[in-house]
């Protein structure tokens, strides 16, 4: 079971993007496998949030075009949406000295928490997440970058 970071969606819808191949040809197989595929909101929403951004793309997408993508990865069998538990709490407290000092990495945590308490790999272009303790993360646009 895998959780998935918001940056391989964009990755993945975003043609203009050099990783963006890849990313689609990942998540393709993903989506297409037996392997349950968690798409938390928080990814979902940062993914609507950036793809939609004028400011970041020329051709920003609109949000009925991203929400449409969205609806589509979401009715696809083997995913499913990853909720905070009762141990999410406890966890996220237990992570958050790893961001010390660097605010933009909270998300990072409630994401990296949201993995831990799924038993979950979390799926992510983002090295920040192997300062997280116990979390299993890979990139998998770098094969050989793996933590455990």
């Amino acid at each position: 079971m895998i959780l998935v970071d918001a940056n391989l969606l964009v990755y993945a819808r975003v043609a203009e993007l050099p990783q963006h191949a890849a990313a689609r040809d990942w998540l393709d197989a993903q989506l297409n496998g037996t392997t349950q595929v968690g798409l938390p909101w928080q990814s979902v929403t940062a993914f609507l949030r950036i793809v939609t951004n004028p400011r970041v793309f020329e051709r920003a997408a609109t949000i009925t075009t991203a929400w449409n993508q969205v609806e589509r990865w979401l009715d696809r069998e083997p995913v499913w949406v990853p909720t905070p538990t009762e141990r999410h709490r406890e966890i996220l407290a237990r992570l958050l000295p790893d961001a010390a000092g660097r605010p933009d990495l909270v998300p990072d945590a409630h994401l990296a928490a949201l993995a831990l308490e799924h038993g979950l790999t979390l799926y992510s272009t983002d090295g920040d997440f192997a300062r997280f303790r116990g979390l299993r993360w890979e990139n998998p646009l770098r094969p050989r970058e793996r933590t455990r």
